[in-house]
C-alpha cells in the first residue's frame, strides 16, 4: 500500500534521540495507529508496549530483536515484527524511511 486514505494526522512530531529519529502519527477511523518517519544513521534502542510491524520503505539497518542471538539486516522493501512489551535495538546504516504499525 503506497498511500493511506481517510486518516487523521497528529500535527506534533514524535522526536527521539536529539532529532535523529522523527515520525508523525496517523490515526485511522477504527482507532488503529501507524507512524511514518525518518531515522538518521546511528544506534538506537526502543521499547514498545504494543506489537509493532516495522516496514522499511527505503534505507538499510540492522535489528536485534528480543530472544534473537544475532543482528538481522533489513533493506528498503522489507519488514520485521517486534513483540508487545519488549524492546529492540537498531543500527541504522543509511537514511531510513519507515512505517510502523501498532497492533493491539
Amino acid at each position: 500500500m503506497s498511500e493511506f486514505n481517510n486518516v487523521s494526522i497528529i500535527k506534533k512530531a514524535n522526536v527521539y534521540f536529539d532529532g535523529k529519529v522523527t515520525s508523525r502519527t496517523l490515526v485511522f477511523s477504527d482507532g488503529s495507529k501507524k507512524t511514518l518517519g525518518i531515522m538518521l544513521p546511528g544506534e538506537y534502542h526502543f521499547n514498545t508496549a504494543d506489537k509493532e510491524i516495522m516496514e522499511i520503505l527505503a534505507g538499510s539497518l540492522e535489528v536485534l530483536l528480543p530472544g534473537s542471538d544475532g543482528w538481522k539486516s533489513i533493506q528498503g522493501g522489507e519488514a520485521f515484527e517486534v513483540p508487545a512489551q519488549s524492546g529492540f535495538d537498531l543500527k541504522v546504516n543509511s537514511l531510513t524511511d519507515y512505517c510502523c504499525s501498532f497492533i493491539k
